[in-house]
């Protein structure tokens, strides 16, 4: 295993007049790392990717891929990055197979074995003699991962790869980019399919309107799930003040709903349930839950 990171960004800006559109943002990935960019719609993704990848000049900062600084005339780092940005391209006359022998021709590769190779890989082949104009979103989300991968890359950016893809589709290119990772293959993406990133990612970073304001492994985002204990009750003003006499900081939620977040309720509910019958106010619910993975996301942006 190399020390030299896959990605290496410092600093990166990028300035569309008075709009800041990236803000100082940095950012590494190691080899076989899948490293996930999360943020709403506006929030900078695509202009990062594009920065990292040279197709967007930045406004200050700098980007080393695979241990090359990325500026004019670095033309030898790209046979080792493959990407697929926003909408994918393809020769809309030609067939998949067509296609692929191009990207491959473009590449320097001159055998056919990686054509039939990521056919197989994305689950082409019933489609390998389509006209590229008559596939679905899907499969032409799948040609153009195809295309991103036909020369083996060491590094691959992909700007919301499942996008168009029906949940197999989805569980497919999880499995594929799981083991791209496992083989050594460093790959960033964004995404906004929350529960899908999750599943995959091995650190996620947050972006909000330019700036990166989280980044972490994944556990620790879902480790932001804030545990609370959730009692429903019929005297809800008798239970409230039972429990605020005990100690307990209690909130109101929705019709008869009350909710616990310090620490020794959470743990031990039934402590609460005792206290609560004993008062002479029994709940008819009670149960400890956790914030779903959106829910930390949101906080996260809303509180940047």
């Amino acid at each position: 295993m190399t020390d030299t990171q896959a990605i290496d960004a410092t600093g990166l800006t990028k300035r569309y007049g008075e709009v800041v559109a990236v803000d100082r943002l940095s950012l590494t990935v190691a080899p076989g790392e899948i490293h996930a960019l999360l943020g709403l719609n506006g929030a900078g993704k695509t202009t990062t990717i594009r920065m990292l990848l040279g197709m967007v000049r930045p406004t200050a900062g700098r980007v080393s891929l695979l241990g090359t600084r990325v500026r004019p005339g670095a033309h030898a780092v790209w046979s080792r990055v493959g990407y697929l940005v926003e909408t994918p391209a393809a020769y809309p006359e030609l067939t998949v197979t067509e296609n692929l022998v191009v990207a491959a021709r473009l590449r320097g590769l001159s055998e056919d074995a990686p054509v039939s190779e990521v056919i197989t890989r994305l689950d082409l082949g019933a489609y390998a003699h389509h006209r590229a104009r008559t596939l679905s979103l899907g499969n032409a989300q799948r040609l153009g991962l195809a295309k991103a991968l036909i020369h083996r890359p060491a590094l691959l950016v992909l700007d919301e790869p499942a996008n168009g893809l029906d949940p197999a589709g989805v569980a497919e290119i999880r499995a594929l980019l799981g083991e791209l990772a496992r083989d050594g293959v460093a790959v960033l993406l964004s995404s906004h399919i929350l529960t899908e990133v999750a599943r995959l990612a091995t650190r996620i970073g947050v972006l909000d309107r330019g700036r990166l304001v989280w980044t972490g492994a994944t556990a620790d985002l879902i480790a932001h799930a804030r545990p609370r204990l959730t009692v429903l009750v019929r005297d809800r003003d008798a239970a409230a003040a039972a429990l605020h006499a005990a100690g307990h900081p209690v909130s109101r939620t929705g019709d008869n709903g009350l909710e616990l977040e310090d620490e020794r309720a959470v743990g031990r509910p039934e402590e609460i349930a005792t206290l609560l019958v004993t008062a002479g106010c029994p709940p008819s619910r009670l149960a400890v839950e956790r914030d779903d993975l959106e829910t930390c996301f949101l906080r996260l942006v809303s509180t940047s």
